[in-house]
């Protein structure tokens, strides 16, 4: 019998996005978030003994700033040296092999498949067999699965894989590939990495992506963490989630049906989140609180957002480490209720026209020269920050997301002033 932890999106050094704007937030401990679960990763390794650890893609954010980065995994990989613990590894979209400049030398417990072609690896002590391949490029859309052997019957097969799958939503389709060639390989467990909400996609066999170690935004929400896998006899007995994450993201969801004074929302907005912290185990929490419901509150909720909006940071003050990210008003007056949320009705031909909208940030540029002119302007360590010109999937998501919001509270303000 042996286990083993799988993981992937650490993402290390990204930093936590939406509490910035806190004067009171702790932005060392936000900083440092990634690092921390990552610590936990490492101190859950030697804790359970494991007999490896794999990582699916993305270790890295992005090019690092300074070498401070990767240094501080050397020394986390230095912890699982020494407690005998190898480490096996394939980078994805974010750490692509062109996306990295700066290296070191990585310590001898350490393998990072390679890029231009499949690698494998034994492990004769406990009768294991790694296949896997880095990205050599951010966008990989070729499919890497076709090139990758079949299993051997007499060892335990692992795939380590940075992949969007058939597709998945708020994530790019990198290395597409279907379930059913990975179930044609004959391996017994597929590593994935790429998507950051943890999902067993097939238990025979065995497809898990892990989820990242660490929210980093409102949409990266809940609990966090890696897969234990137990082995016995060539076969899985358990896959385990364990939780690593440090600060969590939560959206907390208020409905004010029924609640009748200002008063007694903000009393309902006390108990949830109290709700969401004992749910958190302790742990900070940054939160999303949306009023929803059909309720006499609507138009003073609008008219109020703002008062609103600091009572609900003096109730997360006093609740000690938590943070609203952002309060967000998506009532409805009785009597329009259902008009407004009928399927055919304006608005929400309007909501559904907005999540349908795709940004093309390569014909902005183009439309506007402009843009690429003062992009060529701006400095390399700001464009692997986050390229302003070219956002992620991600990024545009949230932008549709405020678009909506946006529009939404000019309608229903629009309406409660002309009635």
């Amino acid at each position: 019998m042996f286990r083993f932890l799988h993981a992937a999106d650490i993402h290390l050094d990204s930093p936590l996005k939406g509490l910035e704007e806190y004067q009171d937030a702790p932005l060392e401990q936000i900083r440092q978030a990634a690092r921390r679960a990552f610590d936990n990763l490492v101190q859950l390794a030697v804790d359970e003994k494991v007999a490896f650890v794999l990582l699916a893609g993305d270790l890295y954010d992005g090019d690092w700033k300074d070498y401070n980065t990767g240094i501080y995994f050397i020394a986390k990989m230095g912890k699982l040296r020494d407690a005998g613990i190898p480490v096996f590894m394939v980078s994805g979209n974010h750490d692509a092999a062109a996306q990295i400049t700066r290296s070191l030398k990585l310590p001898e417990n350490v393998t990072l498949f390679p890029h231009a072609h499949v690698g494998s690896h034994i492990i004769d002590r406990f009768g294991v067999a790694l296949y896997g391949q880095s990205f050599s490029a951010r966008s990989v859309t070729d499919d890497l699965v076709r090139n990758y052997p079949q299993g051997d019957p007499s060892l335990f097969n692992i795939g380590l894989l940075h992949t969007g799958l058939n597709g998945r939503p708020g994530h790019e389709p990198y290395a597409p590939c279907t379930l059913d060639a990975l179930r044609s390989k004959g391996y017994q467990y597929w590593a994935l990495g790429h998507v950051h909400q943890r999902e067993e996609v097939c238990r025979d066999p065995w497809v898990v992506f892990p989820g990242n170690i660490q929210g980093r935004h409102s949409r990266e929400t809940g609990p966090k963490g890696c897969t234990l896998v137990s082995v016995e006899d060539g076969r899985v007995l358990s896959v385990e989630p364990r939780e690593l994450d440090v600060l969590r993201w939560v959206v907390c969801h208020v409905n004010a049906a029924g609640i009748n004074s200002m008063e007694q929302l903000i009393e309902l907005v006390r108990e949830n989140l109290e709700g969401e912290r004992v749910r958190a185990d302790g742990r900070p929490l940054a939160a999303r609180v949306v009023i929803e419901g059909v309720t006499t509150l609507h138009g003073r909720l609008y008219e109020n957002a703002l008062q609103l909006h600091e009572e609900f940071r003096a109730i997360a003050a006093g609740l000690g480490d938590v943070w609203i990210e952002k309060a967000l008003f998506k009532t409805q007056k009785p009597q329009n209720a259902a008009a407004l949320i009928s399927g055919d009705s304006p608005v929400e031909l309007l909501m559904k026209s907005i999540e349908a909208i795709q940004f093309e940030t390569a014909s902005l540029i183009e439309i506007i020269p402009e843009f690429e002119k003062l992009r060529c302007k701006l400095p390399v360590e700001l464009l692997n920050d986050g390229d302003p010109f070219l956002p992620r999937e991600e990024e545009l998501s949230a932008m549709r997301e405020e678009v909506q919001e946006l529009l939404m509270g000019k309608i229903q303000q629009r309406g409660h002033h002309e009635n």
